[in-house]
């Protein structure tokens, strides 16, 4: 099971940038994807996950500028970045909660990260 996260790049604060992330390889079944970032010099954050059904929760520092969303026929989960600023500069990762068709149980998997840069 492999995720590939695309889209990043270098806006402008008050500037958009859309992201995505397909999950490929052997899947019986995802569960709740999300993305986090990560700041340099600065641990891990949850910046907004959404479940199988479509119910997403949100960071409260992305709340009303983000918006997460999800293609389940194509196992891919977007992330619409809208209003950005420079605090949201950082590598963005993609997770999957997936099952594989070949390891017994959910697992947790990464995608690279993509770099946002929001210049001020």
């Amino acid at each position: 099971v492999q995720l590939q996260a695309s889209g990043g790049g270098l806006v402008q604060a008050g500037g958009s940038l859309g992201l995505s992330c397909a999950a490929s390889g052997s899947i019986a079944d995802i569960g709740t994807m999300g993305w986090y970032r990560q700041a340099p010099g600065k641990q891990r954050e949850l910046v907004a996950e959404i479940t199988k059904v479509g119910s997403s929760d949100y960071a409260d520092s992305v709340k009303g500028r983000f918006t997460i969303s999800r293609d389940n026929a194509r196992n891919t989960v977007y992330l619409q970045m809208n209003s950005l600023k420079p605090e949201d500069t950082g590598l963005y990762y993609c997770k999957g909660r997936i099952k594989s068709r070949t390891v017994w149980g959910y697992a947790d998997y990464w995608g690279q990260g993509t770099l946002v840069t929001v210049s001020s």
